[in-house]
């Protein structure tokens, strides 16, 4: 696996497909430069090797050129992140682009254009990622959260640098901790899953049951699995249609030697509403008119004990309805037991969406050992699929 420490950026014009895919306000302002933040390392590293960086990036989802959809809009939250001046170009392809990064001098930084400005690039064309290569001397993919996508920038491109290619530091990262939970973690190994729905996990179950000793199902998902064995639900979140599947998983756990761990109590609301009435009950009784919102007491003491005898943790997925203050302490109390796991050597990794927002919302982010920035990257990876816009480095 080439890195940046295979090669010297001294005199090379480095072209970084960076993931500054970041939310903007009404006002076009940065509201969570995390991704610009995760890029920093490997950008500065070319510089000080006495480098250049070209920045290419898409941001939303245009439909052509689009003004709010501009980089020009990132550019001065960038230089404000990296602390060095940053260039902009209107173009990404095309001889003004050629012109910009021609022009560039070893230790400056040039953004390009929107690269989904471009139909070509979405639909993976040769010719337009040909363009893009001419732009740079090495090509660094650092873009984990579009790694699963063929795009022209995030893996066609990378057939035009032959030995000159290699994964930025936020992208090594992201391979090394998959690599860790999936194959070199230290056992016990468990996965946490929550969430709402059971098909959305269908094959990351499947496919991690090779590779765990614990699995904790949580969150909504979890009333599949306990309507299935009979129990009373009442109004909670259920997936008739996956009922057998829940118990196919459950006995596919038991032949590999799984243990699954699902709540055990919950606490139950008359309403879907911070202010509902609630009151903790047994998962199996839940009457009719009460659904379940978050893990009960005795489930999060359960929780807690898998946690602890762990040494790596997969997280992906909360234990409630989180966004909702009432409904939080689950999700808060399993943050604090894998935290508290993690000061005591345990390896873990968090990713997908919810989780990750969970992680940021109360604080964790600095007391676990990872958390991806890729939602869909992250779960097929967890799913067993080769991301392209890896395998396109590693050819």
């Amino acid at each position: 696996m080439k890195t940046l420490n295979d090669f010297n950026f001294e005199n090379k014009k480095a072209l970084i497909r960076v993931d500054f895919n970041v939310p903007l306000n009404e006002k076009f302002e940065v509201t969570d430069a995390t991704r610009i933040v995760s890029a920093k390392p490997t950008i500065i590293k070319i510089l000080e090797d006495g480098g250049s960086c070209i920045l290419m990036s898409h941001l939303g989802r245009p439909k052509g050129v689009e003004e709010a959809f501009s980089l020009r809009h990132i550019a001065a939250k960038v230089e404000d992140v990296l602390g060095v001046e940053v260039k902009f170009v209107n173009q990404c392809v095309g001889e003004t682009a050629e012109a910009a990064a021609a022009s560039l001098e070893p230790g400056q930084i040039l953004l390009l254009e929107n690269l989904r400005f471009h139909k070509e690039e979405t639909a993976g064309d040769v010719t337009f990622a040909e363009q893009l290569s001419k732009l740079g001397d090495i090509y660094v993919n650092d873009a984990f959260g579009t790694a699963h996508r063929a795009h022209a920038s995030t893996t066609i491109v990378a057939q035009f640098f032959e030995d000159k290619k290699c994964f930025g530091s936020l992208l090594a990262q992201e391979i090394e901790s998959i690599s860790k939970v999936m194959e070199t973690g230290e056992k016990p190994v468990l996965a946490v899953l929550g969430g709402a729905k059971v098909s959305s996990k269908i094959t990351i179950i499947e496919n991690i049951l090779d590779k765990v000793d614990h699995l904790i199902i949580g969150g909504g998902m979890s009333f599949t699995f306990v309507k299935a064995q009979g129990g009373k639900i009442g109004n909670s979140i259920c997936e008739d249609d996956k009922m057998e599947l829940a118990l196919d998983i459950l006995k596919q756990a038991k032949a590999k030697n799984v243990q699954v761990h699902i709540p055990v109590d919950v606490i139950a609301a008359d309403d879907f509403s911070n202010d509902a009435n609630t009151q903790v009950l047994d998962i199996n009784e839940i009457p009719d008119g009460w659904e379940g919102v978050d893990a009960g007491p005795k489930s999060r003491e359960n929780f807690h004990d898998v946690v602890m005898q762990c040494k790596t943790i997969l997280w992906n997925g909360p234990l409630g309805v989180f966004e909702m203050e009432s409904f939080a302490n689950g999700t808060i109390e399993l943050g604090n037991s894998i935290a508290e796991a993690t000061k005591n050597g345990a390896f873990s990794l968090v990713g997908g969406g919810d989780s990750v927002a969970a992680v940021k919302q109360f604080g964790f982010e600095e007391k676990v050992s990872y958390v991806s920035t890729g939602g869909g990257a992250m779960l097929e990876s967890l799913e067993g699929k080769t991301l392209p816009g890896i395998a396109a480095i590693l050819k």
